[in-house]
């Protein structure tokens, strides 16, 4: 008797919980509480989480108002918009492949210069470029590619839209990535020379040299060329080096013995421009 009931029990507890399942995928999905939004209120609730610094949900908005509303204004500033806010994520691959398709989709838009300058923004801020200055890793291990690619897309700014809003500081950025790459290469060239590959030190120095003439970091590339060619044995070479020098910049610290080793350069850190 007990066996029967417990058994009976055991159904009707099946039972209910097929009916359990079944009533649950019965139930509606999660009703979207944009599904009846206007262009105008889904970009205006997108701004509103991008300025409270909800940038996940911002680009949610954007995304389903490129969607919905895929021709007009609203659609082309939502484009803009999810770019910015990758940017702001620090999502670069998100943020520059946002920015190309614009680009490509857009390439007369009236904003497309500001386009450009925030790929070059993108670019500049990359957590692993050479201007990530806290970090411990050896510079010569740094890539310089970002800064190569922001410093173009800064020229893009500058050359083809020299009235752009955004044209004065791109150019000063540009400026800026100039002396970057310039102390950069002369970094590498102080790292060949520390490790006794004098030919290599000279040859990055003068490249350095011919690529950024009004660098800063001119001086010391020419500094290093005295010393390596010294080490070479090449008195004519070093000789000459050292006239452009003296001539270049007869203040500096690297003339009549001033920062002069025989085992390593004495640089500041390589990261400084002043």
């Amino acid at each position: 008797m007990q066996t029967t009931m417990q058994k009976r029990l055991l159904k009707l507890a099946a039972v209910a919980f097929a009916l359990s399942l079944s009533a649950c995928g019965l139930l509606p999905d999660k009703v979207d509480e944009t599904a009846n939004w206007s262009a105008p209120r889904l970009y205006s609730e997108a701004k509103d989480e991008m300025n409270s610094g909800g940038y996940d949900k911002a680009i949610k908005y954007f995304e389903k108002l490129e969607s919905r509303y895929p021709f007009g204004t609203y659609a082309q500033q939502a484009q803009m918009d999810i770019a910015y806010a990758h940017y702001r994520q620090g999502e670069q691959p998100e943020a520059l492949a946002a920015i190309d398709r614009f680009i490509k989709l857009h390439p007369n838009h009236p904003n497309v210069d500001y386009m450009y300058y925030l790929r070059g923004l993108v670019n500049f801020n990359d957590k692993i470029s050479i201007f990530d200055f806290l970090s411990s890793e050896d510079a010569t291990e740094r890539d310089p590619k970002a800064a190569r690619d922001a410093f173009d897309a800064f020229k893009q700014v500058v050359v083809r839209f020299p009235d752009s809003t955004y044209a004065p500081d791109s150019l000063a950025r540009m400026k800026y990535l100039v002396n970057a790459l310039a102390q950069y290469d002369v970094h590498v060239a102080s790292y060949y020379y520390r490790r006794g590959a004098y030919v290599a030190a000279a040859d990055r120095a003068q490249s350095a040299i011919q690529q950024y003439r009004d660098a800063p970091a001119v001086e010391e590339a020419l500094h290093i060329m005295v010393q390596s060619y010294e080490a070479l044995g090449l008195p004519q070479l070093r000789d000459d080096a050292e006239r452009v020098l003296k001539k270049t910049y007869p203040n500096s610290k690297y003339v009549g013995g001033t920062g002069t080793d025989s085992n390593k350069v004495v640089k500041a850190p390589w990261w400084k421009f002043w």
